[in-house]
């Protein structure tokens, strides 16, 4: 199940970060699609630190560096709103070039906080 979960937002954030990287480069300006998939991935981050809380209670502790681990978190978690954010104050296609840099980063960073939780051996 956490794996499918993982999947998906690694899934999401590629998806959104290749739309906006192309429409960036092809010259378009950040739109409304555009923004609406970094808060999308904003939604799965939210839910990746609830799940994040729950598992030790649960007994599922994570297998990596805990710091590691939370230190990704909070950087996924801040990197879309700040791109979005820039990318309505500026509306260039630059800044949409940008968000998609961001989602791809956060793409990664997922996929790090997944192979910590789950399949790095301490």
């Amino acid at each position: 199940m956490i794996l499918w979960f993982t999947l998906v937002q690694v899934g999401i954030a590629t998806l959104a970060g290749v739309v906006a990287m192309i429409a960036g480069l092809a010259g378009r300006r950040p739109g409304d699609v555009t923004v609406g998939s970094l808060a999308l991935i904003e939604v799965l981050l939210l839910a990746q630190i609830v799940t994040a809380i729950i598992a030790p209670l649960a007994g599922n502790p994570p297998t990596g560096s805990l710091l590691e681990f939370w230190v990704y978190l909070v950087s996924a978690a801040l990197l879309p709103p700040a791109a979005a954010a820039w990318a309505l104050l500026e509306r260039s296609r630059w800044s949409t070039v940008i968000m998609g840099v961001a989602a791809l980063a956060v793409a990664v960073m997922v996929w790090r906080m997944h192979v910590i939780w789950a399949v790095q051996v301490a």
